[in-house]
């Protein structure tokens, strides 16, 4: 079995843990609420993050499954207040471990939700389940989907949280769109080594985290990534710098193996970013059912598990270009 954590080297212990119980879980941002714990500057605390789920599928979920979630927001463990943090300060967050429970899902919502890039192409939902717990050749974890009948793909393992920032100044907020003060910013490169930098609107700053990740594209396509509850390990500081939004030092992964490799690319071009983007991401699920054998349903699960998007240019008017990119080793 491969192993479930992800860690930066000689992790200290935690000076404080956050369970997940009742009271310390939240499902909207707010500036009223107690917070669980007040911690010292430099002190370490490890929070037992649900998945975005709330621990509310089965191991092995349908779609009717996922259609009877209930849940008012995403669960968030905290908020854990910083002594001493003030309006205007620059909150300090070292992520330094994830460790994962060897479990994840991927869902498709029904397209009259309205949610994910491509709702119109996908009425009917769809959910895949992944085991964390497999290795690849070369001893790299991966997921891989869980179900008999699903095809073989090998996505490289590499956690953060999804959504982790402090409290706003006004609230309560929903926890679904991002802010200046973070929240569901869903930047796959937050992973174990990272530091981010959050400004501060409220007393204590109310830090919190969850809707943790094993794996994602960037631009998550289909409004979900390899959803998967595990424990986040975070040293807070206050730092000398003044940020407005969200800033962080990281060391990649760039590319889902975090190595240089084949990728398979599809573009977009249009004179919107948003329409290029749709076109660039429906080649590419063209690409994975009619050259790959994959379900389009599945196709577009997996890129939004591990298809990366990028600007390619935005200078060369009228059109603008967006590249979408699949590492080959992902379909072996």
């Amino acid at each position: 079995m491969a192993d479930r954590r992800f860690a930066v080297d000689d992790v200290p212990d935690p000076d404080h843990r956050l369970a997940d119980t009742a009271a310390n879980r939240h499902y909207v941002w707010d500036p009223d609420l107690d917070p669980a714990i007040t911690v010292d500057p430099g002190d370490v605390v490890q929070f037992d993050c649900r998945d975005a789920y709330d621990r509310q599928l089965p191991r092995d979920p349908t779609p009717e499954d996922v259609a009877a979630v209930d849940a008012e927001g995403h669960p968030l463990a905290g908020p854990v207040a910083i002594a001493g943090a003030e309006p205007g300060d620059t909150l300090r967050v070292d992520l330094l471990a994830f460790e994962h429970e060897g479990w994840g899902a991927t869902a498709v919502p029904p397209g009259d939700s309205g949610a994910g890039l491509l709702p119109e192409s996908f009425p009917e939902p769809h959910v895949r389940a992944w085991d964390l717990d497999a290795t690849a050749d070369d001893g790299t974890p991966v997921a891989r989907f869980r179900d008999d009948d699903a095809p073989a793909v090998s996505v490289p393992i590499a956690p953060f949280p999804g959504n982790l920032g402090v409290a706003p100044e006004e609230g309560p907020a929903s926890t679904i769109p991002p802010r200046n003060v973070g929240g569901n910013v869903d930047v796959k490169h937050l992973t174990a080594g990272s530091t981010l930098y959050l400004p501060v609107e409220v007393a204590g700053a109310l830090f919190s985290v969850g809707d943790c990740h094993a794996a994602q594209g960037d631009v998550e396509v289909c409004i979900t990534g390899i959803e998967a509850p595990m424990s986040v390990t975070a040293r807070f500081d206050l730092a000398d710098r003044s940020v407005t939004q969200p800033e962080f030092e990281t060391t990649g992964p760039f590319t889902p193996t975090g190595r240089d490799e084949p990728m398979y690319a599809t573009t977009g071009i249009a004179p919107d970013l948003m329409d290029a983007t749709k076109q660039a991401v429906r080649r590419m699920i063209a690409h994975l059912h009619e050259r790959r054998g994959l379900s389009r349903a599945d196709a577009y699960v997996l890129c939004s598990a591990a298809v990366d998007l990028k600007i390619s240019q935005v200078v060369d008017a009228p059109n603008w270009t967006v590249t979408a990119y699949l590492p080959e080793s992902v379909l072996g």
